[in-house]
């Protein structure tokens, strides 16, 4: 692999969110103009993209986002977010949203490693609980499942594609305790060998 060819992971800070926006607004609009089912219609103009990161970056800058990119030969290719929820009851979970590639920056497992890192800065976090939903006939399905993740069911028209057809969508949730046993993990098995 050359340098050219290397992916990058990097999390941005709430400075590097704003600077990132034009390339991110390039990757949304991408997926967008590819069918993808990512919360704007076709159409939608390259102001409501930035808009949509601009709320994103606040919400870096807020400490509730957590933003991370590949990059490829230099070049912002790929996107996720790991958004932390707030609540009282929930300190434990955490959901991904808009796990995203550019079209011409498939097939190198970047959205796999995307997802990874993720995974670790949830852990990292004490967010042992992750879930996310993607559209149920999506290439993204698949790779989910391949990594572990639990489908949980789906809902039918659940949101619409950006040609205003239905769309379902799929519920998954991976419990990062029952990769590696925890203090809750060991407890439980505990409570039940003593049974």
């Amino acid at each position: 692999m050359t340098p050219a060819d290397a992916v990058t992971i990097s999390q941005l800070d709430a400075e590097a969110a704003q600077t990132a926006i034009p390339a991110l607004t390039d990757i949304l609009a991408d997926a967008v103009e590819g069918g993808a089912s990512v919360g704007f219609m076709a159409g939608a103009a390259m102001a409501d993209y930035e808009r949509f990161w601009q709320g994103v970056a606040t919400e870096v800058a807020a400490g509730r986002t957590i933003l991370f990119v590949a990059t490829l030969g230099g070049r912002i290719v790929g996107t996720t977010q790991l958004q932390l929820i707030g609540k009282p009851n929930q300190p434990h979970r955490a959901e991904i949203a808009k796990m995203l590639v550019h079209s011409g920056a498939r097939r190198r497992g970047i959205a796999e490693r995307l997802l990874g890192a993720a995974e670790a800065e949830a852990k990292r976090r004490g967010r042992d609980l992750l879930v996310l939903d993607t559209d149920g006939a999506s290439a993204a399905h698949a790779l989910y499942s391949k990594l572990g993740w639990i489908e949980v069911g789906t809902i039918p028209r659940y949101a619409l594609m950006p040609d205003g057809r239905d769309c379902d969508a799929t519920f998954f949730y991976k419990s990062l305790l029952l990769q590696e046993p925890g203090p809750r993990a060991v407890q439980a098995s505990d409570a039940a060998w003593r049974k």
